[in-house]
């Protein structure tokens, strides 16, 4: 038994070690990402943005914030960890080897007389015939006369001072790290105990983990179903407005999981005329066009759809209070839902392996107006807006305290953009505001707390060739672009002012190298600035290994590397990307860096591609001309398809306004492609008499 219980002891010890390996790393990394996000407010701090729903915590829900399964596992785990090693402790306490010295009182060159001395003194105080307590008794016997025989018996004291113990040397203990109930149980309550602490341990997480793996099959890794995927692949369309990008972002699997209830039908017609002004119904027939909106798609998907046009009109007040929470998730979801929809319009669909440009634009387009709450009809320049803004009203639209009015106003005063609004300095800005707007000083402080949070981009791109001069046919091209954002606050990482988005949104950018004229997109790169140290990492690995490929030293990557990260704690991200080189010609390719949450912010810059005929051998292995190419389904042509399903009514703020430009560019490829042509019949043809006299 005192074996038994000697092993039982380590079990303590053994939960102690297995916690701490988890519970340290935890508790380092939950402090270290604590304090990271306390260095600073990358909050907006207008009126608006502060009496925002999201902004505002009460102590309850700061209570509950705090109470999250996280937080409470961890506590836990440390209050275990504090009582097992007081109990170890303790147990340690009573369990001390053997010391004879230690028992008497005596230092290790205590002479003979000194241990007699010793032995008499504590004999007073323990001896039965002295103390009659039991507990005295026992600790005489055990321990007091077991010590004084130990150290006045020669061999007992020459066997302690070699091995540590008055009986010689002692065998090694294998210890059980299980509890001392589990020892002692037989029989048929063991059996039990071993079946249930099987069943808890074993069976119990196998079954979870079962079901999280069928819950996971049914999403990618971006948290979005494979069904979703599969109905934006076919609803993707070359040529996708911005008002036809919420039909298909509301086809989504994820939809359909939210529940529509028998009461929701008459809320959902209440909410429909709340916002019908963003259908585009015709307003003589409403009650037909209203039946034939309620009815055409799925209850999921209408339902959502007309969320989403409550949050873009602004009217979270008119949502009925039983489809709040429902409102709720579906702005949850949003934000990963569009992300992946701009990835599936930049699938690479033509031969060259390119993506689609317009609905990347009005994929990014809407994702701006859903987080501002702007609709989208404030975007287009109507001739009753032209004389209001040169790019409509919607830029505005995102400050604090503007409305149509305010924009009207200002309008007047021949402030026709909103990039005009932004290049004027602080004390012009103010007595506009005030003069023409009718703005308090509260109000111009709020204006100007926004504007200071927007970021200014700024894109520079260089198309290269390693190690040769000049870009020649079948080369393999490598784009290196730099995106640096600058804020007059000096952040650079930072929320957005969105006061009417229900949940905090991280900014997100997009780096799109893309031929405007053909519609597709060569390049693409997504781009964040909240995580600055995995962007040195990066940037430090590429230009690295950039330099070095050049034949230059340790000295010379060295230098760069640390320019390179010095660019990149002042706001810049380094993209490089490589594409194969076209056929021979100079392409006029434009590069857009979009924002997926600020209007009026984006940035294109032209880049000019030069191509010269091949002259030299390919020296380095290139990608296949069909490389990396998406097929259609159902064999369904390309270019048909494109034809097919462009929409005529096509608008986006990228559009070029030169349509002369445009003509001369398509005559010119035209006419290449002409020429490519008689070239491959002159050469057929010259093949075909040859082959005839062989």
């Amino acid at each position: 038994m005192a074996a038994s219980e000697e092993m039982s002891s380590l079990f303590p010890i053994f939960i102690l070690s297995v916690m701490g390996l988890f519970t340290v790393p935890w508790t380092i990394y939950r402090i270290s990402n604590f304090t990271g996000m306390r260095k600073k407010n990358l909050n907006c701090r207008c009126s608006e943005c502060v009496r925002a729903p999201k902004n505002q915590t009460s102590l309850s829900q700061k209570v509950w914030k705090f109470l999250t399964f996280s937080n409470v596992a961890l506590v836990t785990s440390w209050l275990i960890i504090f009582v097992l090693f007081y109990y170890i402790k303790i147990s340690t306490r009573e369990s001390q080897p053997f010391d004879p010295f230690l028992i008497l009182g005596l230092e290790a060159s205590a002479s003979d007389n000194d241990i007699k001395k010793a032995y008499r003194r504590l004999s007073i105080l323990y001896h039965p015939d002295k103390n009659p307590d039991p507990e005295a008794n026992k600790y005489f016997v055990d321990f007091i006369a077991k010590a004084y025989q130990a150290l006045t018996d020669p061999v007992s004291r020459e066997n302690f001072a070699k091995y540590g113990h008055p009986d010689g040397r002692q065998g090694m203990q294998m210890g059980i790290a299980l509890p001392k109930f589990l020892l002692d149980i037989h029989g048929a309550a063991g059996g039990l105990l071993l079946i249930a602490i099987v069943g808890v341990g074993v069976l119990f997480p196998l079954m979870g983990a079962v079901w999280y793996l069928r819950q996971s099959a049914k999403y990618t890794g971006n948290y979005v179903m494979h069904q979703t995927i599969s109905s934006y692949y076919r609803n993707m369309k070359p040529s996708l407005a911005p008002s036809k990008v919420l039909e298909v972002l509301v086809q989504a699997a994820e939809f359909v999981e939210i529940p529509v209830r028998h009461r929701d039908e008459v809320p959902l017609q209440k909410l429909f005329l709340i916002v019908r002004s963003e259908l585009n119904l015709d307003p003589k027939n409403m009650k037909s066009e209203q039946q034939k909106f309620l009815k055409k798609r799925h209850p999921a998907f209408i339902k959502a759809e007309l969320l989403l046009l409550a949050q873009l009109t602004r009217e979270y007040n008119g949502i009925p209070p039983e489809m709040k929470a429902d409102f709720d998730l579906v702005m949850n979801i949003v934000p990963r839902l569009m992300e992946e929809l701009m990835k599936i319009a930049l699938i690479p669909r033509t031969v060259e392996g390119h993506g689609w440009l317009r609905p990347a634009l009005s994929i990014m387009e809407f994702s701006q107006s859903i987080v501002q709450a702007v609709p989208l009809s404030a975007r287009k320049v109507s001739e009753r807006a032209a004389n209001v803004s040169a790019d409509g009203i919607a830029p505005f639209l995102q400050l604090p305290h503007f409305d149509e009015n305010v924009v009207k106003k200002l309008g007047r005063k021949k402030m026709r953009s909103f990039q005009e609004l932004r290049e004027l300095s602080k004390e012009s800005r103010a007595d506009l505001l005030k003069t023409a707007g009718g703005f308090s000083q509260q109000e111009v402080e709020d204006v100007e707390a926004v504007l200071d949070m927007m970021p200014n981009i700024s894109v520079e791109v260089k198309c290269t060739t390693e190690g040769e001069e000049g870009i020649q046919e079948g080369d393999i091209v490598t784009m290196e672009a730099w995106i640096t954002l600058q804020r007059e606050n000096g952040l650079i990482a930072a929320h957005p002012h969105a006061p009417h988005f229900p949940q905090v949104k991280d900014e997100l950018y997009w780096l799109l190298l893309a031929d405007q004229l053909a519609n597709s997109v060569w390049t693409k790169q997504r781009i964040t600035f909240m995580d600055e140290s995995t962007s040195i990492a990066a940037a430090s690995k590429i230009i690295g290994e950039s330099v070095e490929g050049t034949g230059a030293d340790d000295t010379e990557v060295n230098k760069a590397v640390k320019e390179a990260v010095q660019r990149v704690k002042g706001g810049a991200r380094l993209v490089m990307e490589k594409f194969q080189a076209p056929a021979e010609g100079t392409y006029k390719l434009t590069a857009f860096c979009l924002c997926d949450t600020w209007l009026g912010c984006d940035k294109k810059v032209n880049v000019t591609l030069k191509v010269a005929k091949r002259s030299r051998p390919v020296l380095r292995p290139g990608v296949s001309q069909g490389e990396g190419v998406q097929l259609l389904e159902d064999g369904i042509d390309e270019a048909d398809e494109v034809d097919d399903d462009a929409d005529e009514d096509y608008e986006s703020e990228y559009s070029d306004e030169n349509d002369e430009d445009d003509e001369e560019e398509k005559e010119r490829i035209k006419e290449a492609t002409a020429n490519l042509l008689e070239k491959d019949n002159d050469s057929s043809s010259s093949s075909s008499d040859d082959e005839h006299n062989d």
